[in-house]
């Protein structure tokens, strides 16, 4: 059913615009103020959490890469941002239509602004996958890019939309429809992030016989001479001052097996 409501929706148009969703919370921190936790579920679903609000991306089904970790929970956010309706990063069955944004564009939701910057989700100009769509938004202090399963390179146009983030997420893996580890870095030295977080890449939760990324010591050794800050738990806290004043920092969060 909600497949079929998608379809409805990109043929009326981008619906999410006309969402404010500024009620319901009372007197929140705005977003731009505080902390932000990042909590990761695996591949390129993560939790956002600050200023009073929990911004969720990329909730998946699990099977393929994705085999072993548990479905993130959409019930347990204010909004939720998907980059493709490929079912490892846009299981959207159970999203309710008024947290849901997923089209290019700039969007007001929950108090919050959020810019929608396609890209091929794929190295054949998106004829294979699509379009994947990059994630834009500040929250907790902090400038936030999300780059989904992006594929091709970031032109000038997209870069200069994008900025400059403090924390990027950035797929690493591989695979048809995402970056390889010579993709990203090339990526990375497009946009100068501060903090780089890896996404999408091969851990123990794979089906072997059905994911085909790399894992992230692939990319790690590629940026041999970037620091590297792994987390034990598959959550961590930033502030301003966690930023790195100089060189980037590569930010590795455990990953939740089941």
């Amino acid at each position: 059913m909600k497949r079929r409501q998608l379809i409805r929706y990109l043929q009326v148009g981008a619906i999410a615009a006309t969402v404010t969703g500024l009620a319901g919370r009372g007197q929140a921190q705005s977003p731009s103020q505080g902390r932000l936790e990042i909590e990761h579920f695996g591949h390129t679903s993560f939790r956002f959490t600050g200023g009073g609000r929990r911004v969720l991306t990329n909730p998946f089904r699990p099977g393929g890469c994705t085999a072993g970790y548990s479905a993130p929970n959409v019930e347990d956010a204010d909004v939720v941002l998907v980059s493709s309706f490929l079912l490892d990063e846009g299981d959207v069955e159970n999203v309710p239509e008024n947290k849901l944004l997923f089209e290019s564009g700039i969007f007001q939701l929950q108090g919050m602004r959020f810019e929608g910057i396609p890209i091929a989700h794929d190295r054949l100009n998106g004829r294979r996958f699509g379009t994947n769509m990059m994630w834009r938004w500040q929250q907790g202090g902090l400038n936030i890019v999300h780059l989904g399963g992006a594929a091709a390179p970031i032109g000038n146009e997209q870069r200069i939309l994008l900025g400059r983030p403090d924390v990027a997420l950035i797929p690493v893996g591989g695979g048809d429809k995402a970056y390889n580890p010579e993709e990203a870095k090339a990526a990375i030295n497009r946009l100068n992030p501060r903090i780089i977080i890896p996404t999408h890449y091969r851990t123990a939760a794979a089906d072997d016989t059905a994911c085909d990324i790399k894992p992230l010591d692939d990319f790690l050794t590629l940026m041999e001479g970037t620091p590297v800050r792994r987390e034990n738990e598959n959550r961590v806290v930033l502030t301003s001052g966690d930023l790195p004043e100089g060189d980037r920092l590569i930010l590795v969060l455990a990953t939740p097996l089941l």
